[in-house]
């Protein structure tokens, strides 16, 4: 039985296409959240289309910021439940998954048959999101893609002291002034994110293993500021992007 998985994210939009029989992942890609959510999403089921031909789709569920925009599925559910499915089908031994988008941050703790324990969400404030990372690769000219990399060849530390977006760029065009280094400055921003997440989960009880998903997941620096800061090991899935839409397709 072949299950669609819609994720409709604020940056970009993902779908997985899961054989619910075998358990295993046929199709997944992801494609820039456009205006009209049903156009991204029609982009993206065509693209399957080519590669697999008109395979059969016996159900269909829809999760994300602009799940409410995509009338089509068959099923709507959160992000939170898509997420803690899509993690215990793929780490059964996953206890706290940590999820960065483009405009919130997730903190979910599972219990040992993957329901979710407990839970926070910052989708209030941009500071530990993905577009905290994209005003910083504007101001320090670069591609998104690049800030990993930058941030790895960082030799000291600055302190970020801003936890607002909008007062963290203003410290970040002083520290451009001031001579400082693009390296160190994407380290700073890596940390402050990580230091933002630390302090989301501090209510929860969180527990080891820790997976880290969502798109922002795949900077390899920001995984290890986090990390440091756990003192943990973080799993990373294969495609960190598609997690959510993973979680629909299993849930559809």
């Amino acid at each position: 039985m072949h299950k669609l998985g819609i994720d409709i994210g604020s940056r970009n939009t993902k779908i997985v296409l899961f054989d619910a029989e075998h358990g295993k992942i046929l199709f997944s890609a992801y494609h820039a959240t456009e205006i009209s959510a049903s156009r991204s999403v029609d982009i993206l089921i065509d693209k399957m289309k080519q590669q697999l031909g008109n395979i059969e789709i016996a159900t269909s569920c829809v999760t994300g910021y602009g799940r409410k925009l995509y009338t089509a599925a068959d099923k709507v559910k959160s992000e939170i439940s898509c997420h803690a499915k899509a993690c215990h089908h793929l780490f059964p031994e996953a206890r706290t998954v940590i999820d960065i988008g483009g405009q919130d941050s997730k903190v979910i703790t599972l219990n040992p048959d993957g329901s979710v324990k407990d839970f926070l969400m910052n989708d209030k404030c941009a500071a530990g999101t993905g577009r905290f990372l994209e005003m910083t690769a504007i101001r320090l000219q670069c591609n998104l893609d690049q800030l990993s990399e930058l941030a790895a060849l960082s030799d000291s530390t600055i302190p970020l002291g801003s936890t607002c977006v909008v007062f963290a760029e203003s410290e970040i065009i002083g520290l451009l002034a001031e001579g400082h280094s693009v390296a160190n400055i994407a380290r700073a921003v890596n940390m402050s994110i990580a230091k933002r997440i630390f302090a989301q989960m501090a209510p929860l009880q969180c527990e080891a293993p820790y997976v880290f998903t969502g798109g922002v997941a795949q900077s390899q620096d920001l995984a290890l500021c986090i990390a440091k800061l756990l003192d943990k090991h973080l799993i990373i899935p294969e495609d960190p992007e598609t997690t959510g839409a993973l979680g629909a397709a299993i849930l559809a």
